[in-house]
């Protein structure tokens, strides 16, 4: 059987930045039948991650961090990706 984008995602992310968090949200069925929708039910995802990589970059620098180790998903196999990536708060 062949590996959900989801499990893709999750895979491609965890090998690039071991996160200390990881959520992915599919919001296709929110999408259905709406632009971008392709029927997969993998159209539309959220994906919150935490993970020391992403101390002291900018919310864009972490965006481009996620989109590039993802590779070819966004917006050839996924329609619409919502990403919120953090760094793990310091004590203090």
């Amino acid at each position: 059987m062949a590996q959900s984008v989801a499990d893709e995602m999750e895979q491609r992310l965890r090998e690039a930045f071991s996160p200390t968090q990881l959520d992915i949200v599919n919001d296709s069925a929110k999408h259905r039948g709406h632009v971008g929708d392709d029927g997969t039910g993998e159209s539309h995802f959220t994906i919150l991650i935490e993970a020391p990589a992403f101390t002291d970059k900018s919310r864009l620098e972490r965006q481009r961090m996620v989109n590039g180790a993802l590779g070819d998903i966004p917006g050839e196999r996924v329609h619409a990706l919502a990403i919120k990536a953090t760094a793990p708060a310091t004590p203090g």
